[in-house]
């Protein structure tokens, strides 16, 4: 079962980090920012088109590892129809579930998108791989915030 479920979520991040969602720039984004990750090349842009304080789309750009990419699809998926604030917590329940493989504070609210995020909880066992999974997840957080530029370090 254990080895089963380690092949579909390894599946998951090999089919977004060959084919990302939301692989485009938005030219009617509201907020954007530029993500970067010097220890290993990753380097991103995420657009966010908002219809008041909800994320109406999110897009991104860029090239990266596969976890780098994968994530970053993910995530702009989760986000759509979040408000600023349900991305704000998805972002900080990711970053915990990324870097301890658990997260104690993700049943209730957001838990289903939260699940869809579970294949990337195995990165924790690869800390230099950690960066590379919240890059898009510092980058939105950044957006959200009116700040142009993040960095994993």
């Amino acid at each position: 079962m254990f080895d089963d479920l380690r092949d579909l979520y390894q599946e998951v991040i090999l089919d977004h980090g060959r084919k990302p969602r939301n692989f485009r720039r938005l030219d009617s984004a509201d907020l954007s920012a530029r993500g970067d990750n010097p220890m290993c090349g990753d380097r991103m842009e995420l657009w966010l088109d908002m219809e008041g304080d909800r994320i109406k789309d999110a897009a991104f750009q860029g090239r990266g590892c596969a976890i780098s990419m994968a994530s970053a699809s993910l995530m702009t998926e989760t986000v759509r129809d979040k408000t600023a604030e349900e991305a704000r917590i998805l972002a900080t329940r990711f970053r915990e579930l990324a870097m301890t493989g658990t997260c104690p504070e993700c049943g209730g609210a957001l838990e289903e998108e939260m699940e869809r995020l579970q294949p990337l909880a195995g990165v924790h066992e690869f800390p230099s791989r950690v960066k590379c999974a919240t890059l898009a997840w510092h980058t939105l957080n950044t957006a959200l915030d009116g700040g142009k530029e993040a960095s994993s370090e």
